[in-house]
């Protein structure tokens, strides 16, 4: 088992390898006293013929607990699960790393924040810096590359090196891979990421290429910039070796490319300085996010934080989208009953991706159901909407009817928490899984009606038929009733106020309750990867759905919030020599929040012009500049 474990390690030298055996992940000699140390529990020893070594262990069923400490300790974590049924193994049962946890690849729900995305990033560097626009050459072009490997969402945008870097402050990756031309420091960045060295073929263009083929039936007509290919071949290749290999992304459906043109430039000093995501004094004060966030589902948090991170400049996008708002503003009822609604949602977009991963269980499934039954509702109360925004969102709103029906035929109403154990297919979807539980059925009946023939054949009133696992099915008679006992019995179990015995067509009952329940455990678990299976193929959809209403949420929350705090459309006008901003009555809306009384200001700025802000010492100079800025 050492020889099995120390391959392990050979074969993931930059990953802590923890080894399954039993119920435990166990990692022996360094290995044991970097967990027991990290994770605080306690170190032993196991002895052989070669010797004495150390090993440490933590319980399977609470692993994310100690994972995100050895994670916070900047480890990677290599996962060997027991890939054979130790029951059927010839010898030593097999292992074989089935997941390498990460700052950025991590999918367990426990180890997520459920509000924000976690990014995965792969930096491919300029060899010089130059102006943003079309204008940059292959030489000079930059591509940053981010997934979050929890929703298959895969984005990627070039500009020049300068400019990428600003977007990865501002996306702040949980871990980024970096092309072995550029260079970035760790201790230079604004924020705390694990930097990992990934093979340096990954980001050669040809790899490259093979990777995104997978994902992009012409990575050229998508992508035709070589340093985002590079990125996103690389980024994906990672993402695959973390998760399992080929197939192990299947719904990363697509790969979205955005222009840094086309969104206002916000550096990590201006969202700090804002104070849009992270207060400065952390603990006493509120940022942007928290005053706009009236978010009903886990995605629109997410998509909310997104568009504050990107917010348009294009007159259109930003009109259309007002035009939303606006609507449901004017129309209360129709915003509280979309409220209700998505209250009530899991999050699609983790859900989709779980079971594409096949790393869904049952319960999984009744909750994917669950919320697609919801959009028929959504789009009822969108019947009658009139801005284009809200009407694209209703059209886009799949009910998918087949899935919510496979779902709803196969799987009880309230299933178990395992999916090997029975319990899980509902009854009438497989006949042959019917007839099984049916033969089960009967000999449990047989044996529940065993106990009264057995008292009265042998006029022993205390007689008792039980079962446990160790011994399986039993008659119990009290030591004062044992000359009573007829001469079938067998004597199964002596305790110390009674025996228990069988008799041998109680024994061939109990066979034939056994062969069924494992015949029956095996093929629910088949039929529920079938269902899962069918389920994935669907993943696409299923998650553009979960789009439209994280969407949804978002706009329905500015319009919540707009109420809420009686906040202004602005109105654009054509610019020109004459144009500018003008704001009357300006508030702040995140120091307002922590006031009694805020005392609103205006604001005047003619297109081209400078303000020169002047006063003494805490009279609010900096919450005007800012509220302009917000």
């Amino acid at each position: 088992m050492l020889s099995q474990y120390l391959d392990l390690c050979v074969a993931h030298p930059d990953a802590l390898v923890l080894f399954q055996v039993g119920d435990f992940y166990e990692a022996f000699c360094e290995a044991a006293e970097t967990v027991a140390r990290v994770c605080e529990v306690t170190l032993t020893q196991r002895e052989d013929s070669t010797g004495t070594y150390p090993m440490a262990g933590i319980p399977i069923d609470n692993a994310a607990s100690y994972l995100q400490s050895l994670l916070d300790a900047d480890f990677r974590v290599a996962i060997a699960d027991q890939v054979e049924d130790a029951e059927e193994a010839s010898g030593l049962v097999d292992r074989a790393v089935t997941n390498v946890v990460t700052p950025g690849t991590v999918v367990d729900d426990e180890l997520l924040d459920r509000a924000s995305a976690t990014y995965l990033g792969a930096f491919v560097g300029g060899e010089s810096s130059g102006e943003d626009g079309p204008e940059t050459t292959d030489s000079d072009e930059a591509a940053l590359a981010t997934l979050d490997v929890s929703t298959g969402e895969c984005q990627v945008t070039s500009a020049s090196d300068d400019r990428i870097r600003d977007e990865l402050e501002r996306l702040a990756p949980a871990e980024l891979l970096v092309s072995p031309t550029a260079a970035v420091d760790p201790a230079a960045l604004g924020f705390e990421t694990m930097v990992t060295d990934h093979e340096a073929a990954a980001f050669d263009l040809d790899g490259a290429d093979e990777t995104l083929s997978a994902y992009v039936a012409e990575p050229t007509a998508v992508l035709d910039s070589t340093a985002e290919r590079r990125a996103v071949g690389a980024l994906l290749a990672y993402a695959e070796y973390t998760q399992g290999g080929d197939g192990a992304l299947d719904y990363v459906s697509r790969v979205r490319r955005y222009d840094l043109r086309r969104s206002l430039r916000l550096d990590a000093n201006a969202m700090r300085s804002l104070e849009l995501f992270e207060s400065r004094h952390p603990g006493r004060g509120d940022t942007l996010l928290d005053t706009l966030d009236r978010t009903a589902c886990a995605p629109g948090r997410r998509k909310l934080e997104t568009w504050l991170r990107r917010p348009l400049i294009d007159r259109g996008a930003i009109e259309r989208r007002h035009d939303a708002v606006g609507e449901l503003l004017d129309r209360p009822l129709a915003r509280e009953t979309v409220r209700d609604h998505l209250a009530g949602v899991y999050d699609l977009e983790r859900l989709a991706a779980r079971v594409s991963r096949e790393r869904a269980n049952a319960r999984d499934l009744r909750s994917l159901q669950a919320t697609l039954d919801v959009v028929p509702e959504v789009k009822a109360a969108l019947s009658d909407v009139g801005s284009a925004a809200l009407c694209d969102l209703r059209e886009s709103l799949d009910e998918l009817r087949e899935v919510r029906d496979l779902i709803d035929r196969a799987i009880v109403s309230d299933p178990p928490q395992e999916i090997t154990e029975g319990g899980v297919i509902r009854e009438g979807f497989d006949d042959e899984l019917d007839e099984i539980r049916a033969s089960e059925r009967d000999g449990r009946e047989w044996v529940s009606s065993l106990e009264e023939r057995e008292r009265e054949r042998t006029g022993i009133d205390s007689l008792e038929v039980g079962y446990n696992q160790v011994h399986g099915y039993y008659i119990e008679v009290t030591n004062p009733n044992l000359d009573r006992v007829p001469d079938d019995y067998q004597r199964r179990q002596t305790l110390k106020n009674s025996e228990r015995f069988y008799t041998p067509e109680l024994k061939e009952r109990e066979d034939e309750i056994l062969r069924a329940s494992d015949r029956a455990d095996a093929l629910e678990y088949d039929l529920f990867c079938e269902v899962r299976a069918d389920v994935a193929t669907e993943s696409a959809r299923i998650q553009a759905v979960a789009d439209a209403l994280a969407d949804l949420d978002v706009l329905r929350t500015l319009a919540d919030v707009a109420m809420a705090n009686d906040y202004a459309r602005p109105e654009f006008h054509a610019g020109g020599e004459t144009g500018g901003i003008r704001i009357d009555a300006g508030r702040h809306p995140v120091v307002e929040r922590a006031q009694d009384e805020f005392v609103p200001n205006p604001a005047a700025l003619p297109r081209g012009s400078v303000a020169l802000v002047t006063g003494p010492n805490m009279s609010g100079k900096s919450t005007y500049m800012r509220q302009v800025a917000l």
